[in-house]
């Protein structure tokens, strides 16, 4: 049974998660902190299986506590924000920066006609989230030296014209760190679904922003893709491209549970851009993405996942590779490097080849 740790400032708060949680019978509240540093010395002594952490608190906010945590008693770490509004989700995903695994919105009172739906949605991901193995964390500035891309067998630049990324659960810091590796300019459009609770992706692409220092927007119906900035799938749309590189967006429905979907996106690549494309399979639960990258592989794709060592979870990584669907398996940085060389030397615009093939 996963005993689970409640931590926020608020006592209304503390009762409201601790009456939900408690309400399952497959969970056990195993304690309440009501600011950072008790959560980090309840963490310590109670050993939870996951815990409800939130972020702004006395004495030590949920960042610097999630980043202790981690360091000290590693520990599923599910954020339980109050509000969607920018500063409360940048704060949301620098706690998932120092470790946490996602961010959840705090659900309704008894009082509202939401009560049961977010309150089940919380108990879900918090079980879902307590099966999770994760590691240590080490503070920054350690001598872990990081590996180069000279250091990856077979780097061989080529024509490639575009990247697709697939993340799940610990993906942003993943997609962080791939973007923080390539230059301002960078000839390669770049489409990206990440799963995660509704209503955070606008605050997500700000921060994925910012703490990249690489352009990020949500993609829109028939935007046109070009090198220079990223794109993210939009809550509640399963997104595809065309064969000119444009954005289909649909009311679609969910596949592997999720909307939008890394196998729609996969998916929907046209036979004539599967040898033009590389795509990147990161850390999450499940299996959205896997088959859909071995049939790119088997069409010519680049085909790289993340390597366990790194991901949070590994269960979409680790389906790719069941499924012999990676030709690359890399740290995140590593991808980011990789994806640097390759566009040094690509060949876009994708619409100028295509205007000329005639088959």
């Amino acid at each position: 049974m996963p005993r689970v740790l409640v931590v926020d400032d608020s006592p209304t708060v503390r009762e409201l998660l601790a009456y939900i949680l408690g309400s399952d019978p497959e969970l056990q509240i195993v304690g309440c902190a009501e600011d950072g540093e008790q959560a980090v010395a309840m963490a310590l002594r109670e050993k939870p299986d996951v815990i409800t952490m939130d972020l702004h608190m006395p004495k030590l906010d949920g960042i610097e506590a999630t980043r202790r945590i981690m360091q000290e008693c590693p520990t599923p770490i599910v954020i339980v924000s109050g509000s969607i509004e920018f500063g409360e989700v940048e704060a949301g995903f620098r706690a998932i920066e120092a470790g946490a695994l996602v961010i959840v919105r705090r659900p309704y009172g008894p009082g509202s006609i939401e009560h049961g739906t977010t309150a089940a949605a919380l108990i879900r991901t918090v079980k879902s989230m307590a099966e999770v193995k994760v590691v240590r964390r080490w503070p920054a500035g350690g001598n872990r030296r990081a590996p180069v891309v000279e250091e990856v067998a077979d780097v061989r630049p080529g024509s490639r014209k575009l990247v697709l990324i697939g993340a799940s659960t610990g993906g942003p810091a993943a997609l962080a760190d791939i973007l923080a590796e390539l230059p301002a300019g960078y000839p390669l459009p770049i489409v990206i679904v990440q799963h995660m609770a509704p209503g955070f992706q606008a605050g997500f692409v700000q921060w994925l922003s910012s703490a990249s220092d690489y352009p990020v927007r949500i993609a829109e119906q028939d935007d046109c893709l070009s090198g220079g900035r990223a794109h993210v799938a939009p809550d509640g749309f399963q997104i595809a491209l065309t064969r000119d590189l444009r954005v289909s967006l649909a009311r679609a429905s969910p596949e592997h549970g999720m909307c939008p979907s890394v196998s729609h996106l996969f998916r929907s690549i046209h036979q004539d851009l599967c040898s033009s494309t590389i795509a990147v399979l990161l850390t999450g639960m499940g299996k959205d993405g896997a088959l859909e990258l071995k049939h790119l592989k088997e069409r010519g794709a680049m085909t790289i996942v993340q390597n366990r060592a790194t991901s949070a979870v590994y269960g979409m990584p680790g389906e790719a590779l069941r499924q012999h669907a990676a030709l690359h398996v890399l740290a995140p940085r590593e991808i980011g490097k990789m994806l640097a060389v390759l566009g040094r030397t690509s060949v876009p615009p994708l619409q100028d080849s295509l205007t000329g093939d005639k088959q």
